[in-house]
């Protein structure tokens, strides 16, 4: 598909990408401890009589180099004393959980992000998961998932993981060119991970995902077919392939370059669709805003039966509810509230060992709220969504079918009554479909860059 640059132009805007609604800048009403706790209890109580399980989300924010595209919440250290005495207060910080939710608590699954997880050695990781898994039940299909480094992920790591029931594998790839991989400070070769891709399948992980990047420094055209192709022959199940994100007055480590070193406009985007073009090509179906899967993995059958479900751990094939994160800065969502951790490592061990759940900011969603994000998941997990008959008043979505009508225009999406389909076309712009539906940033556009251009 060749994307007309003149639209390209007109959309490549700033834009939230949707991991939340309302989005983290918007975030208001920070909930008491006694909030979030009350809301969990209510959806845990909910959602299990329904066969619901819960999901726990694990920070691990140990690194030891930093990759200067990154923009998650990261400790930079090569020093490995600090894993077990994380773990601890992690396990900690459950017990404090345990104290005020009601048993057993249902779950379905677990995700290890940050950081590095396996910067844990093998028997911190057992450590963690023991304590986590035998105050819990489980329920028919629970799924464990982690992401990892090739560089530091050994066969001991992957031995161990799969004993505790992870079957899901995330590496981060980025790019396989050298020079782009020396700008960004993530050197690893293709045999690096190559190894740990054939180990895990050999083990059992029954899903691999590889995260790539485009729109990094000194990426060309030939540096983006060359990687892609490199994946092909691996065959992961699962691709995110993500539009780079450039926010140095957020994240200052990416000041090692400069916006003269990107691929710029047109450039960038030609990237994506030369990306897209190659993994259609062997298979690979697009579920959502920069995801792609083949057809053999559950995430396309979920797609395709709308049973898609999106949270701040990606792409899943079912609903959890609710989600608890544990460790520094993890976010937990019980739908109707959103609630951070500390952001400060050193702020959320003292105030867990004090006996604290140690939330930092967060969000009470609205009944508004509510109704506007249940759209914008519809828009991620399906292209789709429809507005009649809403049980709670809502008055913003009078607006929504005149603020989509440029997009019908353009020929973008299908826009019937108070429904509207995006079309194939439409799916780069998907961010920007999303935005219509945003009620906060339209009372409240940003006086300052908060958000990363949408394409």
């Amino acid at each position: 598909m060749k994307l007309n640059p003149d639209l390209y132009k007109k959309y490549n805007v700033p834009g939230p990408r949707y991991t939340s609604y309302p989005t983290v800048p918007y975030w208001e009403d920070i909930p008491t401890e006694e909030v979030w706790i009350s809301s969990l209890r209510k959806n845990l109580s909910e959602n299990s009589e329904k066969g619901i399980g819960a999901a726990i989300y694990i920070h691990i924010p140990f690194c030891q180099s930093l990759c200067t595209y990154c923009g998650c919440n990261t400790r930079i250290t090569r020093n490995k004393s600090v894993g077990l005495p994380y773990v601890k207060t992690v396990l900690k910080e459950w017990e404090h959980y345990l104290e005020k939710l009601p048993k057993p608590i249902l779950l379905s699954e677990i995700h290890l992000g940050g950081g590095t997880p396996t910067f844990l050695s093998p028997s911190e990781i057992e450590t963690l998961m023991q304590g986590i898994l035998s105050s819990v039940s489980l329920t028919e299909g629970a799924g464990f998932s982690v992401e990892a480094d090739p560089r530091v992920t050994t066969n001991e790591h992957l031995a161990k993981l799969h004993e505790l029931g992870f079957r899901r594998l995330s590496l981060g790839i980025q790019d396989f060119d050298p020079k782009v991989q020396e700008i960004v400070h993530r050197v690893q070769s293709f045999e690096q991970v190559r190894e740990v891709t054939l180990r895990a399948r050999e083990i059992g992980f029954q899903s691999i995902n590889y995260d790539l990047i485009y729109g990094l420094p000194f990426q060309t055209q030939e540096s983006v077919r060359k990687t892609i192709e490199q994946v092909r022959e691996l065959r992961p199940d699962r691709i995110a392939f993500y539009g780079y994100a450039h926010v140095p007055w957020i994240k200052p480590g990416q000041r090692r370059f400069t916006e003269s070193d990107l691929p710029a406009g047109d450039e960038k985007r030609a990237l994506y669709e030369l990306g897209r073009g190659l993994l259609e090509e062997v298979g690979y179906r697009e579920i959502g805003m920069d995801h792609f899967t083949l057809e053999t993995d559950r995430l396309w059958s979920a797609f395709q039966n709308r049973e898609l479900h999106r949270n701040f751990m990606g792409y899943t094939s079912k609903q959890v509810s609710p989600l608890i994160g544990l460790g520094v800065s993890a976010i937990g969502d019980s739908w109707n509230v959103f609630s951070q951790n500390e952001k400060l490592l050193e702020k959320y061990e003292s105030r867990v060992q004090s006996g604290e759940i140690p939330v930092f900011r967060g969000h009470i969603l609205t009944e508004e709220d509510e109704v506007l994000r249940r759209h914008i998941l519809n828009l991620m997990t399906s292209f789709h969504t429809t507005w009649e008959n809403e049980s709670v008043s809502t008055p913003y979505l009078d607006s929504v079918s005149k603020k989509l009508e440029e997009f019908s225009k353009d020929g973008l999406l299908e826009l019937r009554g108070p429904s509207c389909h995006v079309k194939t076309e439409g799916r780069p712009f998907l961010r920007n479909i999303c935005m219509a539906f945003d009620a906060r940033l339209s009372a409240k556009a940003p006086t300052t860059q908060l958000f990363s251009k949408a394409i």
